[in-house]
């Protein structure tokens, strides 16, 4: 399968105690050749301030979990041991310090990229928060 079938079809988010859940699922399977990312962005309502948290993998295995901060200019990265994928299905278990600050009237999109490009953007994501 080519990541162009790899297409996002949702995203929802819980938070419990210190975590913050996310899953995706996806049309498909995970691309098993090439680079895949699916994560979110969130941002306080006028974009000013904004967090990248995302889930890379490569050749169908996860490489990488992580959180960027634009504000700060950082990235952290997080232990794959909190990463669960299977068939179409990824779930990750960031820490919930990784939007902290936004506040209420937050906003939270979905995005997937293929291979160093953007592939979706803006994808509604549900959130129990």
């Amino acid at each position: 399968m080519s990541t162009h079938d790899a297409l996002l079809k949702q995203a929802s988010i819980t938070a419990s105690e210190a975590t913050l859940v996310a899953r995706f699922e996806i049309n498909g399977d995970i691309p098993g050749s090439g680079a895949y990312v699916v994560g979110l962005v969130a941002a306080t309502p006028d974009y000013s301030s904004q967090r990248r948290l995302g889930v890379e993998f490569m050749n169908g295995e996860a490489i990488a979990f992580f959180a960027f901060n634009h504000d700060q200019g950082t990235e952290e990265n997080y232990d794959l041991k909190d990463v669960e994928h299977s068939g179409s299905t990824i779930t990750a278990n960031f820490p919930l310090s990784a939007i902290n600050g936004l506040g209420e009237g937050h906003v939270i999109t979905a995005f997937s990229e293929a291979d160093g490009r953007e592939f979706q953007s803006g994808v509604a994501v549900a959130e129990t928060l």
